[in-house]
């Protein structure tokens, strides 16, 4: 069985090197996104939080343990234990805040993805009160 995930915009960030991305938390960062998706950014406001799901499309997909933090030190952890991007199916989870609107473009603070990674959807970040 097979599903199909379609990028709805890239991640522009000063991170290039994957190696080099911080493993949580980043720097500023632009969501930018395909026009056809223009209608479903309409209510994202200043100040919101959500999560950016991403496709870490430069993730080796054949690694199911790793050493955690990149660190030999650790031991080898199996992947679902971690938060490597290395793993079967490379899906990003980042929560991030919201800095700005400009029309396709959300400008956002802590996002680890580098720069080029495909974004896969957006869901606010919901307090137990809702």
């Amino acid at each position: 069985m097979t599903y199909e995930l379609r990028p709805i915009g890239t991640v522009e960030s000063p991170l290039t090197d994957p190696a080099n991305a911080p493993k949580q938390g980043g720097p500023e960062a632009w969501l930018v996104f395909d026009a056809e998706f223009a209608e479903g950014l309409r209510d994202l406001r200043t100040g919101d939080d959500v999560f950016v799901v991403t496709w870490l499309h430069r993730a080796d997909r054949s690694q199911l343990v790793v050493h955690p933090r990149d660190d030999p030190r650790n031991p080898l952890t199996g992947v679902f234990s971690t938060r490597s991007a290395d793993r079967p199916n490379p899906v990003g989870l980042h929560r991030v805040r919201v800095l700005a609107v400009d029309g396709l473009r959300v400008r956002v603070a802590g996002l680890e993805a580098v720069d080029g990674t495909p974004i896969v959807d957006v869901k606010p970040v919901l307090d137990a009160s809702r």
